[in-house]
């Protein structure tokens, strides 16, 4: 139960870790291979103070912009709205930070707070609004460096250390999915569950509960028991009824025995199909 059990899909033909090791320390290498380099009219000293910010530029063509970002989640939400499944969208404005404003039918507002990929510093910076009757954090994930559940056991680990913290406010639960999922580079077992969304298609996400804090307790939901009403009307979306959407929610949970805590983290994608990652 490793932590690329904690999302059902896999990257297809993502290189191992030996080959990116490799291509890493080539890249490290060059600076001593001055022939190679004065083809280019680089020198040693030159070629090893501009690789870092070569190596930035590289990321950030690769990756998909928060614009992009943002236009992937704004379209999936405004095609929710459109088909009635949320009767109210506030899309961020530029500079503020990205959270949409989704108003339900029967439970009030939910927040839907837009991160880039879970292992990152910033997925624990943020506040739930006062306004939201739950908050969740969208992770929109284009990296391939690791499968996507070792993206999000990372990003879970970081939210178990702001559980435990200080910080006040939790999320009631995050959701990993981007443009990538369903496509060639990322397989989706819920291919067939796909809907339309202004022109995008995609697979229905990968969407985990998050407990409630106890501080008398030993266990936050460590066996799937906490309810949220967002999860069931997000997979309506994808034409998952009502009585189905159970089997397409997953769960995060700790546990805590002695002095040892530990983590599940369990994806379902319909049926009895299960995956689970326990650390």
């Amino acid at each position: 139960m490793g932590a690329e059990e904690a999302a059902p899909c896999r990257h297809a033909g993502a290189p191992p870790t030996a080959v990116v090791d490799s291509v890493s320390r080539l890249i490290t290498d060059l600076s001593s291979e001055e022939n190679l380099l004065g083809r280019y009219g680089l020198t040693s000293q030159e070629y090893r103070e501009a690789l870092p910010a070569a190596i930035e530029g590289i990321r950030g063509s690769m990756s998909a912009s928060v614009g992009d970002r943002r236009l992937f989640l704004g379209t999936l939400f405004e095609g929710m709205l459109a088909n009635g499944h949320i009767v109210g969208l506030e899309k961020p404005t530029y500079g503020d930070d990205t959270v949409y404003r989704l108003t339900t039918k029967e439970h009030g507002d939910v927040a839907v707070i837009q991160k880039g990929c879970p292992d990152g510093a910033h997925s624990v910076r943020w506040s739930v609004p006062d306004w939201a009757q739950e908050t969740y954090l969208w992770w929109l994930c284009d990296s391939m460096r690791y499968e996507p559940g070792e993206h999000i056991s990372k990003g879970v680990n970081r939210l178990r250390q702001r559980f435990f913290g200080e910080l006040p406010g939790t999320v009631d639960g995050v959701i990993f999915h981007n443009q990538l999922c369903g496509r060639g580079q990322r397989p989706c077992p819920k291919a067939a569950n796909s809907a339309a969304f202004g022109g995008i298609e995609a697979p229905p996400p990968c969407v985990y509960v998050m407990p409630d804090r106890e501080v008398s307790a030993d266990e936050w939901n460590w066996n799937g028991t906490q309810q949220r009403f967002f999860p069931t009307i997000l997979l309506g979306a994808f034409g998952i009824p009502e009585e189905k959407a159970q089997s397409f929610t997953g769960h995060i949970g700790f546990q805590r025995r002695a002095s040892t805590l530990r983590t599940t983290i369990t994806s379902r994608y319909g049926g009895i199909r299960v995956t689970t990652s326990r650390s």
